[in-house]
Parts: structure tokens; C-alpha cells; sequence
């Protein structure tokens, strides 16, 4: 008896030991691929949305899993990849083609709130707290400039990591449902939410980006903004920006026309920002949250808040998931060890009070009630 408690101490301290060197390693892996992050969390957003189809070739047409693999790798490349880098590389050439001229710009504004404080009939602003708007335009460019090569780098890291965990699905999700420490019901739930919620961003962002660049690359038209489908693409991607949004772009460009005395234009393009591209975006995002995942606001809001200084680009997917999943397993808790509590083990509300059906498993409120089988005739 007591060698046998000493060799289930020392199984004990052997799995302690195993799990703080897993963490130690895992700590110094992630320093060294921290640049790179951003490509492996956009090779698991694509996986999610893909398996589906590596899926379908491998088991209903019989495609060899290297060669599935391939094609979906390829056409992730051409489809979704190329376009990318394509629209990212006209905004950043767009930009490197505009000369800023600080002074001017100063000039500009300076006659304009000069004009504005002498019908109003007291100070606004003062050139000095003004001299520093036009360097905002120059930092942007920096910004820009820098990130070309990450982001090429990145690519290469999502097609080579999507390729590899396309080809050992079976084997990768295995793995995962084994680690998880939840019963079979949570696993599954847990699997259905972390799939919607990454659907929901990777759909609806672009699609949410694509409505608003179109409303306002017409108003930008019609008020007379000179290269309204720079400014169109821009507004598109400025979609990603927590509480700010589409306003970075179109209301500078109305106070930008205000500046150069084209009132009317400036004026009309503000309203038109506030009320049709503003009011696109709340009714577009109803929507489309309603339609795929009805993830609550805050949480979007609040995961890109929290996404983007952490991931860059992606995080605008994994800052929502990341909350998105504290907020489940709290929910799950309270379901599982909370007695009489109400909470559902969800976030999103599109199979809620669904009733996850596990071969073999019987929930725990049926395990200990009597069901009644009616007797045959």
C-alpha cells in the first residue's frame, strides 16, 4: 500500500513537472513566433471556414488529403489572398503617391477657424494646437510602410500552416477535444460557438465593408471628393475600427471641403455620413449578426478593443473569440455548479435552447426523471 502511494505521489509530481515544462516551452515558443502570430491565428480562421470542404473531397469524392489540401490551399491563395494583398498594397501606394504639405494644410485650416471664430465671436483654436493635425497623415504613412513586410511574411505562414493543418484535420481535432476539460456536451458546444462566432467575423466584416464602401464611394461623388474610390476603399477597411469607424475617413473629408469654402458639398457630406453611411452600418450589422452568430455588440465592440493591439489585423476575429469565450466558459460554470441558476452554456443565440445530442451521453437534469414510454396496443 504505501509503494503504491508513493507511486501515485510521484505520477503526480511527474505530471506537474510535465505540465510546467509545457508551459515554460510553450512561453519561449511564443516569444520567438510573436511576428508571425498574425499568420497562424489567419491559417486557423481559415481552417474553420474550410475544413468543412477538405472534408466533403476527402470523404465524398475520395481526393487524397495532400492533394484536397492543395486545391483549397490554392484557392484560398487566389480568391481571398491575392485580392487582400492587392487592395492593401493600392491604399499604401495610393498614400506613398500624396505629398503632404504641412504648412498649407495649416494655412487652410488656420483661415477657416479664423472665419468661423469671427461669426462666432470667440477663439476656437489657436495655429498651435493645430500644428499637430498634419503630422497624423505622415505617422499613418509610417505606419503603412512598415507593415509591408510583416504582412508578406504572413501570408507565406497562413498558406504553409493552413496546408499542414488542413491535411491532419482528423488528427488536429482530435487533439484538441482530448485536452479540453469539459464533458462531451460543453466539447461540442464549445466547438459550435468557437465556429460561429469565427464565422460571423470573417463573413460579416468583409460583407459589412463592402456595403459601406459602396454608400460611400456615391456620396463622395455626388459632394465632389476628389478620388472618391481611394477614399471608398478607405472607408471600407476603417469598418474595423472600434467606436470610431467610417468616421475617420468622411469626416475629415467634410471638414476638408468646409476648409476650402465649398459649404454646401461639406455640410451635405457630413449629414449624408452621419445618417446613410452611419445608419448603413447599424442596420447592416443587425442584420447580419442576427443572420450568422447574433453576437451581442459590446462583445464585438469591446473583442476588437481588446483584439487589435493584441493581434494586429486578425484580431478583429480573435479579440471578439477571445471574449466571446470567457464569457461562454463563465456561462457554462454557472450552468454546470450554479444551483438554480438560468444561464445557458452559450454566446450566441442561433442554437440556443437547441439540445446538443451526443451519442451515449444522457444530460444531467434527464439522468434522475422519469419518462414515461407509452405502452404498445
Amino acid at each position: 500500500m504505501i509503494e503504491q502511494a508513493d507511486g501515485e505521489r510521484k505520477n503526480i509530481q511527474y505530471k506537474y513537472i510535465l505540465i510546467g515544462l509545457l508551459i515554460l516551452l510553450g512561453l519561449i515558443i511564443f516569444k520567438f513566433t510573436r511576428p508571425y502570430m498574425s499568420g497562424f491565428l489567419g491559417a486557423a480562421t481559415l481552417y474553420v471556414i474550410f475544413n468543412g470542404q477538405q472534408k466533403i473531397l476527402t470523404n465524398k469524392y475520395k481526393i487524397k488529403k495532400s492533394l484536397s489540401a492543395l486545391l483549397i490551399v490554392l484557392e484560398v491563395f487566389f480568391f481571398i489572398l491575392i485580392p487582400l494583398t492587392g487592395i492593401t498594397f493600392f491604399v499604401i501606394n495610393t498614400f506613398s503617391g500624396v505629398t503632404i504639405d504641412p504648412q498649407a494644410i495649416l494655412e487652410d485650416i488656420t483661415a477657416f477657424m479664423l472665419s468661423l471664430e469671427e461669426r462666432l465671436g470667440f477663439n476656437l483654436f489657436t495655429p498651435g494646437n493645430l500644428s499637430g493635425l498634419p503630422k497624423i497623415g505622415t505617422d499613418i504613412l509610417q505606419l503603412l510602410g512598415n507593415s509591408i513586410y510583416s504582412f508578406v511574411i504572413n501570408i507565406v505562414v497562413i498558406l504553409f500552416v493552413l496546408y499542414y493543418m488542413l491535411y491532419s484535420n482528423d488528427e488536429f481535432e482530435k487533439s484538441i477535444r482530448e485536452i479540453l476539460p469539459f464533458k462531451e456536451e460543453n466539447k461540442q458546444i464549445l466547438a459550435e460557438e468557437t465556429r460561429l462566432i469565427i464565422q460571423a467575423n470573417t463573413i460579416g466584416i468583409p460583407l459589412m465593408a463592402i456595403i459601406q464602401g459602396i454608400f460611400a464611394y456615391l456620396g463622395y461623388l455626388i459632394f465632389g471628393v476628389e478620388g472618391a474610390i481611394m477614399y471608398a476603399v478607405l472607408t471600407a477597411f476603417s469598418t474595423i475600427l472600434p467606436l470610431v469607424g467610417t468616421m475617420i475617413v468622411w469626416v475629415p473629408l467634410g471638414i476638408g471641403l468646409l476648409v476650402s469654402g465649398d459649404y454646401v458639398n461639406g455640410i451635405a457630406l457630413l449629414i449624408y455620413g452621419t445618417f446613410i453611411i452611419g445608419g448603413v452600418d447599424n442596420v447592416a450589422r443587425f442584420l447580419l449578426q442576427k443572420k450568422l452568430a447574433d453576437i451581442h455588440p459590446l462583445i464585438t465592440v469591446f473583442g476588437v478593443l481588446i483584439g487589435l493591439p493584441m493581434f494586429g489585423f486578425w484580431g478583429i476575429i480573435f479579440g471578439p473569440l477571445i471574449l466571446s469565450l470567457f464569457i461562454l466558459f463563465f456561462n457554462m460554470y454557472r450552468h454546470e455548479y450554479v444551483r438554480g441558476s438560468k444561464a445557458e452554456p452559450r454566446v450566441t443565440t442561433r442554437f440556443k435552447s437547441r439540445q446538443v445530442k451526443i451519442p451515449g451521453y444522457i444530460p444531467a437534469q434527464l439522468k434522475n426523471k422519469k419518462i414515461n414510454v407509452p405502452k404498445s396496443e
